[in-house]
């Protein structure tokens, strides 16, 4: 029954911190940036030993091995926890990641409560860069969940949402590739067209191409003035 009524007031708190971080416009879609495509760079803040991180180095290496993964390893429960995840996400944010990962494992919601303190949830909000929130599974909700710019239901999900798999990169670029070539021959044709249509035009004009129609309009001129001089002489 203690532990009932603790979890109580846990659930108290977290409605009222939610209430007013909402009133706050903190969790406004407005802020949402969207979680770059092609990321090479990827920040993790959780546990430096446990199965979130395993599982997000698991999917992220083998959706695209060439991943650079900088890890730092937090305290993801008690006391100290708050203060950690919020120096982790401090830390990696000047280090030129292009998204950060902030999760754990499932648990209970005294285990997962520092994703619901206002320090962690602040720190997500002014984070430079975009930020994934992966506490828990599929049915736990932090305050996290709300602020981060897109929520993963696991840390394997995660590591989805934020390495692009090499084989999608691939093909991806091979579809650019042939759009070019289509759009270049395309380009190419019409500029053969064109200068086609100028060669006959310079041909039309050129000094040559005068003196030729002149010269033939002479002849025509000569010829007709011998006929009327001949017609005039027979009669």
């Amino acid at each position: 029954s203690i532990e009932r009524e603790g979890q109580g007031e846990l659930y108290q708190r977290f409605a009222q911190l939610k209430a007013k971080l909402e009133e706050m416009g903190m969790f406004d879609s407005a802020y949402k940036r969207n979680i770059p495509r092609f990321a090479q760079k990827i920040g993790v803040v959780t546990a430096g030993e446990g199965a979130a991180l395993h599982d997000i180095i698991t999917v992220a290496t083998r959706r695209n091995p060439h991943v650079k993964i900088v890890l730092y390893p937090a305290i993801v429960q008690g006391e100290y926890a708050p203060a950690s995840i919020v120096r982790g996400i401090g830390i990696l944010d000047q280090m030129d990641c292009d998204v950060l990962i902030v999760g754990r494992g499932g648990g209970s919601i005294e285990d997962l409560w520092a994703f619901n303190e206002e320090i962690v949830v602040r720190a997500i909000f002014n984070s430079k860069i975009p930020i994934i929130a992966a506490v828990g599974h599929d049915t736990d909700v932090t305050l996290t969940n709300f602020v981060a710019d897109r929520v993963a239901p696991t840390p394997s999900a995660a590591a989805e949402i934020a390495v692009p798999k090499l084989t999608d990169i691939r093909e991806r670029l091979l579809l650019l590739k042939r759009s070019f070539e289509r759009h270049l021959e395309s380009i190419l044709a019409s500029k053969k067209m064109k200068l086609h249509n100028l060669e006959l035009k310079i041909q039309n004009n050129s000094p040559m191409s005068i003196v030729i129609n002149k010269r033939m309009r002479f002849d025509n001129l000569v010829q007709t003035l011998n006929l009327n001089m001949k017609m005039i002489l027979d009669n």
